[in-house]
């Protein structure tokens, strides 16, 4: 393969998003290829300054910063501009965006050759037809649907999501699943304080926190001693350290900060994702590869991970099932330890770093076969 000029534009550098973009990029490097980001400067704080740091050397195409708001804004226009400046200056073959705002800039551009590739990441496909704003994004995206060259989705749930809600897209349509390293894989010790209980990831009730806590307050109730971890941060934090609070178990449910996966996974014995929905998370990849137990809730591309063992899978938006979940790990971890061990063997087998890479980077390569001009 030739070698290519690839520019990542993204908004918030958080999250699974912004792993993805870290892996890719660094994937497409290793590959030969020139690549730059682009992202937004209103977020992301000291974690993503450090590793967009990292990284910024290896970039050829260079990495650059400007607002990008989460909603519609005045200042759009001025970040759009931005992306189009530096299309200009990387003679991009691929600008590939991911996320909504990320995937409506790389869209926007125009007077280039650049293949548009876009991601949603969820995004947009987290809303619903039946809110004002649900209308709003759903129909922005519909609009800017014919304005792409190449949809990458990381499942086959976020494909079918698109197509129901959004329209089916033009051009090239590609489904790549998320992928985890060979070093994911090695062992995590527990923390000599570790608590039963594990949940990594942003504090919003998409997530389903607010059901774990509620989980636990059943437990507890009943006469079990179960202790809970949560690492993360978000917009209802505050809410879930008042449920807390309110249901008195400030004794049982500790909050920390954000820090990188496999610490974190050294600070419970089992991972609980009770989310309401998702599309092909990274907790799920990571926990699994490090073979740790995980009760996950069946949303989203979950089941698509798990395979054949997605009857392991909870109810979502069930605190008494999350509940009886919990109970019958910890009631059994010998059992939990081996459906960990075949998911993990399952994760090594179809969902790699490598072959992400790969599949994307085949993916713009059918895409510009098809774009012989661009105007």
């Amino acid at each position: 393969m030739a070698p290519l000029n690839i520019l990542h534009v993204l908004r918030a550098p958080v999250g699974g998003l912004f792993r993805h973009v870290l892996d890719l990029a660094r994937g497409q490097i290793e590959r030969g290829h020139r690549v730059g980001v682009v992202a937004d400067s209103l977020t992301g704080a000291t974690a993503a300054e450090k590793a967009l740091n990292e990284l910024a050397p290896s970039l050829a195409l260079g990495l650059s910063r400007c607002p990008m708001h989460r909603h519609v804004h005045p200042a759009d226009m001025l970040a759009l501009a931005h992306v189009m400046g530096r299309l200009r200056e990387t003679q991009a073959d691929v600008v590939h965006g991911h996320g909504a705002k990320g995937g409506a800039y790389g869209r926007l551009t125009f007077g280039q050759r650049a293949v548009r590739a876009y991601t949603p990441h969820g995004g947009s496909l987290l809303f619903s037809h039946d809110d004002l704003a649900g209308k709003v994004y759903l129909t922005t995206e519909r609009l800017l649907m014919r304005r792409g060259d190449l949809y990458l989705f990381e499942s086959q749930f976020s494909a079918e999501t698109f197509r129901r809600k959004i329209g089916a897209p033009p051009g090239t349509v590609r489904i790549v699943h998320n992928g985890v390293s060979r070093a994911e894989f090695e062992p995590i010790p527990l923390a000599p304080d570790a608590t039963d209980l594990i949940f990594m990831g942003e504090m919003r009730a998409l997530k389903g926190v607010d059901l774990l806590i509620e989980a636990v307050a059943q437990l507890r109730q009943s006469g079990r001693s179960v202790t809970a971890t949560l690492v993360g941060d978000g917009p209802d934090i505050a809410a879930f350290r008042a449920q807390v609070e309110r249901l008195n178990l400030s004794a049982g449910i500790g909050f920390r900060p954000p820090m990188p996966a496999r610490q974190a996974q050294a600070l419970g014995r089992v991972m609980v994702m009770p989310s309401r929905m998702e599309s092909l998370p990274y907790v799920v990849l990571e926990t699994a590869a490090a073979g740790k137990p995980l009760i996950a809730t069946r949303v989203g591309g979950i089941p698509e991970i798990y395979g054949p063992l997605a009857g392991q899978l909870v109810q979502p938006d069930d605190a008494n099932a999350l509940a009886e979940a919990i109970a019958a790990c910890l009631d059994d971890l010998s059992s939990a330890a081996k459906t960990a061990k075949q998911l993990q063997e399952r994760v090594a087998a179809a969902f790699s770093v490598e072959a992400m890479v790969e599949g994307v980077l085949a993916a713009y390569q059918d895409a510009l076969k098809q774009q012989p001009g661009r105007c």
